[in-house]
């Protein structure tokens, strides 16, 4: 009874270890298969926005309660005219919405004013400029400063001011690594500026740059391999443990 009794706490205990490493890496399995309904639907939702018809322009009073979730890759089409104040370049490498883009470049961003008076901040595209030479991109947005009023269509996307690790902006260069809206607007002298910009459609210039054009969804989407995963960890486990309880029962038989 006393050799007995420390074999069946060993048993007890390792069982319980065994069954809190399944009750995890299966809640890990199962989380990533909610997460993969929830790509799915992010997914589907994207491309119905971005297959949409443009809609007019949120009225100002409304942007205030426009949100990521609900309204980012809203096709909208309306009229502005481009300040003739500094643009931004936004250093790129790529694009997780443009099939077309291929990096180092920048992206040229330039304030417009909208009839009402406000600034909208539109991305009007893709500059391959591998250096983020200023005088390459003052070539690049130049001709589409010109004062007059133009119809625009492009997709509401909302800012992304970077984390911890993105490289700090140069206002001299006018060149940012993330899309700050409201630290490129104070550097620049922008002014009150919306709360979203716009990822240009059309119209495209007529030297093709900067290059904008239609946007579509490449959501990475590897959840159910995740889920595959940590399933087949949880069945090793649960394996492993039964192995080694069936040594320990032939031992003691």
């Amino acid at each position: 009874m006393t050799a007995r009794a420390p074999r069946r706490r060993g048993i007890a205990g390792l069982a319980l270890i065994s069954l809190l490493m399944v009750s995890v890496l299966l809640s890990l399995g199962f989380w990533q298969l909610q997460r993969r309904l929830d790509k799915h639907a992010l997914i589907a939702a994207l491309t119905e926005r971005l297959a949409a018809p443009p809609a007019a322009l949120p009225d100002v009073r409304d942007w205030a309660a426009l949100t990521p979730a609900h309204d980012e890759f809203r096709r909208v089409v309306f009229t502005a005219a481009y300040d003739k104040r500094p643009d931004a370049m936004v250093y790129s490498s790529g694009s997780a919405v443009r099939d077309d883009i291929s990096g180092p470049g920048t992206w040229a961003l330039l304030p417009a004013r909208l009839p009402s008076g406000q600034t909208v901040v539109i991305n009007t595209g893709f500059v391959q400029n591998t250096m983020q030479d200023r005088a390459q991109q003052d070539r690049a947005v130049a001709p589409l400063v010109t004062g007059v009023t133009v119809t625009l269509t492009g997709y509401l996307r909302f800012p992304d001011p970077g984390g911890a690790l993105t490289p700090r902006g140069d206002p001299v260069k006018r060149l940012w690594f993330s899309r700050d809206l409201r630290g490129i607007a104070t550097a620049l002298g922008w002014g009150e500026v919306a709360p979203f910009y716009i990822d240009l459609e059309l119209p495209m210039p007529a030297s093709g740059i900067p290059k904008p054009a239609p946007l579509s969804v490449h959501l990475k989407d590897d959840h159910l391999q995740y889920a595959i995963t940590w399933f087949g960890l949880a069945g090793a486990v649960a394996i492993a443990f039964g192995f080694w309880l069936f040594g320990q029962r032939r031992r003691a038989a």
